[in-house]
């Protein structure tokens, strides 16, 4: 049933479609009666288990063996109902991946983590702190004198794709394909897509796999200073049986370091320029003192988080906040929804970017998932807005030109294009 959001506070919840797009452009006062009257929510409809407070949450993300993230059939239909036959076949002409992180439970997990957090270490991404203000500096070039962009296709798609190319050894020259590769990725994460969109993105994912293996024999016979090089290199070695890894496990990884390392940051940077020009109070508050930009950063985090929900998976009969889960049962953890628990975050509909806690969120997920990428997205914005807002005065809106809507997805969570104005410094 869809529903607007008045209905949304007095319709019994199994009449409400979970899933509805429209729903997902304003999910919270929705997340706000399963907080209210049922923390952990099994739907009647679709037998899907919703947790959605800041405590609970936590309490899931504590027991990963449990709870675990074996859920990566789920994610290539884009869907819980599995491939069908048509996707299978565009599929079977590429690599089966293997679960690595977002998929993979331990020891597998630990292991696969272990050897890409290299790519993420606070010294490494210290030292990109220049490089970053330089991309940054470059891309706003390309639009500053015509005093308005879209923002989003203009800048926010371009930083951390660039950055991530750039530290994956990908020429920039492809950025386009990596874009389009990004987002076919994101119609698997969706949940809400038709069976023509999985089809188009499942030919895209082959092709990604096609580019990257190529890459990968690269690098194999002549590695650089990249992280591609790294991981190819990497020794796997375990009980005295030496090995590297298989493009199966090395696709896996890429395909997460693509997505992780570019569209949440995207939606993140856009976010955050969108709740400045909507709160003029506190665009005020950023530009008088700029020691409040960290503090910004965290409650942008928050406030959107771009990856709003997660899947888990029972790996037997157990219990959360006393409701009983059986073995078998999709979860879906509600990052949104505990970014907005009154509980743990006072008036938490209210955009602060002095919020003491706003730290604390959940944005980047929680536990032994909590995302590899997280040291590196916070750099990435917290070089980048200082810049923008000392080069793009007078912030503003296009008049008309904007619907403020959200990517229809279950995951993942931004807004789909800002145009602005802007006074150029």
């Amino acid at each position: 049933m869809t529903l607007n959001a008045p209905d949304i506070a007095r319709c019994p919840l199994h009449e409400i479609n979970a899933f509805d797009p429209e729903l997902l452009q304003d999910p919270y006062p929705y997340f706000a009666r399963l907080r209210a009257e049922a923390p952990v929510y099994r739907d009647p409809n679709t037998g899907i288990v919703s947790v959605s407070t800041y405590e609970l949450i936590n309490e899931v993300n504590r027991q990963p063996l449990v709870f675990s993230n074996d859920f990566a059939a789920q994610l290539q239909s884009g869907s819980t109902g599995g491939v069908d036959a048509e996707e299978a076949a565009i599929l079977a002409q590429g690599w089966q991946v293997t679960p690595t992180m977002l998929t993979a439970d331990p020891p597998a997990h630990t292991r696969y983590r272990k050897l890409s957090a290299k790519a993420f270490t606070y010294k490494r991404v210290e030292l990109m702190a220049d490089y970053v203000a330089r991309v940054t500096h470059d891309l706003i070039d390309g639009f500053v004198r015509d005093g308005q962009c879209e923002f989003k296709s203009a800048f926010a798609n371009h930083l951390p794709m660039t950055v991530i190319a750039d530290s994956l050894g990908a020429p920039r020259q492809d950025m386009d394909r990596f874009h389009a590769w990004s987002e076919a990725f994101i119609v698997q994460l969706g949940g809400v897509s038709d069976k023509a969109a999985r089809l188009e993105a499942a030919a895209k994912i082959v092709e990604f796999q096609h580019y990257f293996v190529d890459i990968i024999e690269a690098k194999r016979r002549q590695p650089t200073d990249d992280i591609i090089s790294d991981l190819v290199h990497a020794d796997l070695s375990e009980e005295g049986d030496p090995r590297k890894m298989d493009h199966g496990e090395l696709l896996s990884i890429l395909q997460q370091l693509l997505v992780a390392g570019n569209e949440t940051t995207a939606h993140s940077l856009t976010a955050g320029l969108y709740y400045l020009i909507s709160h003029p109070d506190q665009m005020a508050r950023v530009l008088a003192d700029p020691e409040l930009i960290p503090g910004f950063i965290e409650e942008t985090l928050r406030f959107l988080s771009p990856t709003n929900n997660m899947w888990r998976i029972a790996t037997r009969d157990a219990e959360i906040g006393g409701v009983p889960v059986k073995r078998g049962e999709m979860i879906l953890v509600r990052y949104g929804s505990a970014n907005r628990d009154g509980g743990h975050f006072p008036d938490p509909d209210r955009f602060d970017v002095a919020r003491e806690n706003a730290r604390s969120h959940l944005a980047f997920g929680a536990g032994i998932h909590t995302c590899i990428g997280a040291p590196l997205a916070r750099k990435e914005m917290g070089i980048a807005f200082p810049i923008l807002l000392e080069r793009l005065k007078t912030l503003r809106f296009q008049d008309g030109r904007n619907s403020f809507r959200y990517s229809p997805n279950v995951l993942l969570r931004g807004v789909l294009e800002l145009h602005i104005a802007f006074d150029p410094a």
